[in-house]
């Protein structure tokens, strides 16, 4: 919902980066990733056991793909196959063209 996207927006923001879930307008569980908003100034295991918590939390609310956060990352990803979310729009990365959102 709208709220609960704000609302992870505005953690995402404040931690410099990561991911965070929000249930109810509330940040239920979080993994900052400070440096360039990708990776943790942190210990690979502190690191290793906040993802996975984050992880159970998703599968917790629902969620059924096995790395949705990895997931999420690649759509964004432009210089992998198939239709990738961009700042100009979607785009089809294997033929180097912007898709039109909308049917004539």
């Amino acid at each position: 919902n709208d709220k609960d996207m704000l609302n992870v927006g505005a953690a995402i923001a404040k931690m410099g980066g990561g991911l965070a879930i929000s249930v109810n307008e509330k940040i239920v569980d979080s993994l900052p990733l400070p440096i360039a908003g990708l990776m943790s100034d942190k210990p690979l295991l502190e690191v290793k056991e906040n993802l996975d918590s984050i992880s159970k939390t998703a599968k917790k609310l629902g969620v059924k793909v096995d790395n949705p956060f990895m997931s999420i990352a690649f759509l964004s990803l432009e210089v992998a196959p198939h239709i990738k979310i961009t700042n100009k729009g979607l785009v089809d990365v294997n033929n180097s063209k912007i898709v039109d959102l909308f049917l004539d």
